[in-house]
């Protein structure tokens, strides 16, 4: 293995780094802090939610396959035992709105910044669709005396007891209602029904009854002073090297806000300086080992890595981005080697096996070609278990 040296806290030393491998370092460090790279990965599902803070998560699938590509032989059974016996980590809507897991003892404070945000940046759609505030409030009073009596609820099953608020069974009211409770911490996803006509489909919960009490605040002392600041240094770790507008551009946060909060890291001797981006200060004289064999791995559609920066120029080869992004909001699940996008990939899961097609945009070596025989038959493991 060899060494990349972290800069010191004055970022000396890299000013002379040639373009390409100054950029070749940042990928690779960015890789390495989301355990995509450098021979990291984690031991369990909770572990690596805690490493990157925050499993893109739109799409359920996808976000296990996230957490199997970060991990050390985690089987879908694992992921769901983190997710619904441990209750470790938690699936709801956070950064810019959209789906992550995250783990469950920073599900109150990210609600409280981000909620009222969203909220209010829903606001026109709530208009667009007749969703007054009073009419939103006896939703939430509905849909909470719903679980409550009844338990774990589909979104089907939450619609249908909307309807005697005059809420269409069709459409996109429905949805905005439970999202409203979920951002007022009211709901929160909870586990996959098992069996019936909703087979396979997630449900809500009351977020009070579904966080254990391990996850519980102390008298508010579960609360960052500065939340906004504490999910910047999350986001530092996580991410890193990187910028504010990064930052910002993940966290769905005002530009200005975001920049107060990372301010307020190098303020604090919490950030360094690494080739004009920045890192978390205890990096800045630390190592990360870079191996000589590629590291490979299949990620899944949607990915968190390739959505935490404000541009993919490090990540993804100018050449096929549209490969990768295709439009209409897609994200393809993606091959990385080291971090950098070589391929995308697909599925077909049968009641037989679960078939995984690569379509390289270049040929790959046969080190690549060996270390993803390995990450597809583990996918294919995942997605069907012996």
């Amino acid at each position: 293995m060899r060494a990349v040296r972290w800069p010191d806290v004055e970022g000396k030393g890299n000013a002379h780094v040639p373009e390409s491998e100054r950029d070749r370092r940042v990928r690779y460090l960015r890789a390495w802090a989301q355990a995509i790279g450098g021979g990291v990965r984690e031991d369990d599902a909770a572990a690596v939610v805690r490493r990157v803070f925050a499993v893109q998560a739109q799409d359920a699938t996808a976000a296990r396959l996230g957490i199997r590509a970060r991990s050390r032989a985690v089987d879908g059974e694992a992921v769901r035992v983190a997710y619904e016996d441990d209750r470790s980590i938690v699936r709801g809507w956070f950064m810019r709105g959209t789906l992550h897991t995250v783990p469950a003892p920073d599900v109150r404070w990210l609600l409280r910044l981000l909620g009222p945000r969203l909220l209010r940046a829903g606001e026109r759609r709530y208009r667009e669709l007749e969703l007054d505030e009073a009419l939103r409030e006896r939703a939430d009073d509905l849909l909470k005396r719903a679980v409550t009596t009844h338990g774990p609820l589909t979104r089907a099953e939450l619609t249908e007891r909307l309807a005697p608020l005059g809420v269409p069974p069709t459409g996109q009211a429905a949805f905005h209602l439970i999202r409203h409770a979920a951002l007022r911490g009211i709901l929160v996803h909870g586990p996959e029904r098992a069996e019936g006509e909703y087979a396979g489909e997630a449900t809500f919960v009351l977020l009070d009854d579904w966080l254990l009490d391990d996850w519980l605040p102390d008298a508010g002392a579960a609360f960052p002073e500065d939340a906004a600041a504490e999910l910047a240094r999350r986001y530092l770790k996580a991410y890193a090297p990187a910028d504010a507008a990064d930052f910002a551009a993940w966290a769905g946060l005002p530009a200005g806000v975001a920049r107060t909060a990372w301010r307020a890291l190098a303020d604090a001797g919490a950030s360094a300086e690494y080739a004009g981006l920045t890192v978390p200060a205890r990096r800045a004289t630390q190592d990360a080992d870079e191996t000589d064999t590629p590291d490979v791995r299949l990620l899944p559609a949607y990915d968190n890595y390739f959505t935490g920066y404000r541009t993919r120029e490090l990540s993804v080869p100018a050449a096929h981005e549209k490969r990768v992004w295709p439009g209409g909001g897609v994200l393809r699940p993606t091959v990385t080697v080291d971090g950098l996008a070589v391929a995308t990939w697909s599925r077909q899961v049968t009641k037989e096996a679960a078939d995984v097609r690569v379509e390289p945009f270049a040929p790959l070596s046969r080190e690549v070609r060996d270390g993803l025989a390995e990450e597809t038959a583990a996918v294919s493991r995942f997605l069907r278990p012996e």
